[in-house]
């Protein structure tokens, strides 16, 4: 099967609605970090703004930001990087009453059109997903050369031998070009690393060590004293694990803490806002986006996902988004929370990344 990428087909602007519509309506924001009354918020959508005889594009678009015009263009803005006199757009509508436009079918597929009744149409355990595998494998091997792959992992599949291993081949293949996580992938991979243990557990026999519970805490101890995750990596001699991966083949990685972070990881962002602005520049990139076994994260980062990226020729290309996790719930809930692009496959996270593997031959 040969990978083409879905084109994007942009609105017809000749039509009426859109000659006849009124300029969009901009309000200077009243002060730093608040937007003016009626302010208009972003979808995972491309959205459209009228201005002069032109409907220009939202580049960066990001849920739940307003869009500013500014030098000519429209930037998008969080409430609260939001600066007094910005030139913020305001409007409810969508439809073109206020020179605002939604646009939500630029990569639909003519062919794939969902019946009004049918059964079967959500992600659940019973649902086939051969298709998606085959089609991950060659949107992976395509974004290898052409894209650029964000992960958002859990730790859950750190716990598991053969799991890390996949995901390292992976990230050694190039199938990786940022990682998003927080201090538990990271503590617990490294533990993996430097005692063959998660959490005092043996991560191929599942056997429990004598004071297992206490691995991690001297794996984050011993990093510490380091100074510093590559410094820990290179004294104590580690010489396999995700974290390692990154650090051998110049993979970022962003870890963002937790109130509930032990040690934590020197390199672990203990501002949420930091670590919010850190993960975004990381989502800019991207241009597909797997998301495993982490609710939390998976929401953060779906949230921060259009569903289209505009390359650097001007070219609107699609942003392909999977979330992957043993639960229905959390699958449909990610959908539930403004991703409607995102594609679910509900399975466990460690036979997933396995599969991966294997399919793209690392």
């Amino acid at each position: 099967m040969s990978f083409k990428l879905q084109e994007y087909i942009a609105p017809d602007f000749t039509k009426d609605i859109f000659r006849d519509a009124p300029q969009a309506k901009t309000v200077p924001a009243p002060m730093d970090g608040v937007a003016p009354e009626h302010y208009h918020a972003m979808s995972i959508f491309p959205e459209y703004f009228k201005v002069g005889e032109e409907w220009l594009l939202a580049k960066e678009s990001r849920m739940d930001c307003v869009p500013v015009l500014e030098d000519g263009e429209i930037r998008v803005r969080e409430f609260r990087n939001l600066k007094k006199g910005d030139l913020v757009i305001c409007g409810r509508t969508e439809r073109c009453e206020e020179g605002i436009y939604l646009w939500p079918k630029g990569f639909d597929d003519p062919v794939q059109e969902r019946e009004t009744f049918a059964f079967r149409q959500g992600h659940s355990r019973e649902s086939s997903y051969s298709r998606d595998y085959d089609e991950l494998y060659e949107l992976l091997r395509y974004e290898h050369d052409h894209g650029n792959i964000l992960w958002v992992v859990g730790p859950a599949f750190t716990f598991d031998y053969d799991a890390r291993n996949a995901f390292s081949r992976i990230i050694a293949g190039g199938y990786a070009h940022a990682v998003l996580a927080g201090n538990a992938m990271g503590t617990h991979d490294l533990e993996g690393a430097y005692l063959r243990t998660a959490l005092g557990q043996n991560i191929y026999t599942q056997r429990h060590e004598p004071n297992g519970h206490y691995n991690h805490l001297d794996t984050l101890n011993r990093v510490r004293y380091h100074g510093s995750v590559s410094k820990f990596i290179e004294e104590e001699h580690i010489e396999d694990g995700i974290i390692y991966s990154c650090e051998k083949y110049g993979v970022p990685y962003v870890l963002a803490g937790s109130i509930r972070d032990d040690g934590p990881l020197p390199c672990v962002f203990g501002n949420v806002y930091e670590s919010q602005d850190v993960m975004r520049s990381y989502v800019k990139k991207a241009t597909t986006v797997i998301c495993m076994a982490t609710m939390l994260h998976s929401i953060a980062v779906g949230n921060m996902t259009p569903s289209y990226r505009v390359l650097p020729d001007g070219t609107v290309r699609k942003v392909y988004f999977y979330c992957v996790d043993v639960s229905e719930f959390m699958v449909n809930k990610l959908t539930d929370r403004g991703s409607l692009s995102s594609v679910g496959i509900v399975t466990n996270a460690q036979d997933f990344i396995v599969n991966i593997a294997k399919g793209l031959g690392v």
